[in-house]
């Protein structure tokens, strides 16, 4: 699975970004899809992560309520859209994808194919 992620900038506290996840391969379509960011000087964080069948959403507490993921699978795309922006949300998101599995699995080491990473600042 080859993961391109775009979608990021710079914006004011309180706006929105919408991420995306294009995905290639042919073991995608039954692949999850995660959102990972990592802030300098921080630990890679679990954002949230969506099944290969587009159900079994799960968002991370941490962003839950402001945060929503989706999937668009005749674009091979997954989204990450993020409302209500605060500054501690600034980082570098990066989309990851697995072999589909009921478990929730929160870990970076549980994702074998990621994407480059796309940068999100948001300005106080």
């Amino acid at each position: 699975v080859q993961l391109q992620a775009s979608g990021g900038g710079l914006v004011q506290a309180g706006n929105s970004l919408r991420l995306s996840c294009v995905a290639s391969g042919r073991t995608y379509s039954r692949s999850d899809v995660a959102w990972f960011r990592q802030a300098p000087g921080k630990e890679r964080e679990f954002v949230g992560r969506i099944r290969w069948s587009g159900d079994g959403t799960y968002i991370a507490d941490s962003v839950k309520g402001r945060f929503t993921i989706s999937r668009d699978s005749a674009k091979n795309t997954v989204y990450l859209q993020m409302n209500s922006l605060k500054p501690e949300d600034t980082a570098l998101y990066y989309c990851a994808a697995r072999t589909s599995t009921l478990q929730i699995l929160t870990g970076a080491r549980n994702y074998p194919y990621w994407g480059q990473g796309t940068q999100v600042t948001v300005s106080s």
